[in-house]
């Protein structure tokens, strides 16, 4: 079993942690995916990959975070770490305004 490029924490914090791959954050079939770089957080506008083996191929992991092995269900509220050192807070009762991305702590180094 290969190790993930990411890590959960808590009940709705996921944190990144391998640079040459980008998390592809899926939140059931409603909600705007989001992707997750080194450099920060963006909604994701492309085409979503048929599946992981294919994600891999475009440097991304997919987590759908509604399966058992991440959180088990869809959240309201997801925080997401980066590698530039910040915190940043998905709302997703707000999706698709300014507020539905917003950094929510920064780094202290």
């Amino acid at each position: 079993m290969t190790e993930k490029p990411f890590l959960v924490s808590g009940r709705n914090t996921i944190i990144h942690k391998v640079r040459k791959l980008d998390l592809l954050i899926l939140n059931g079939d409603d909600n705007p995916p989001i992707l997750v770089t080194y450099k920060g957080i963006k909604p994701y506008e492309g085409q979503i990959p048929e599946n992981k083996r294919d994600a891999k191929m475009l440097d991304m992991e997919m987590v759908d975070i509604t399966t058992g092995e991440v959180f088990g269900d869809e959240k309201t509220l997801l925080f997401i770490q980066t590698l530039n050192g910040k915190e940043y807070k998905i709302d997703y009762s707000k999706a698709n305004t300014s507020l539905f991305i917003k950094i929510h702590q920064d780094s202290i180094f």
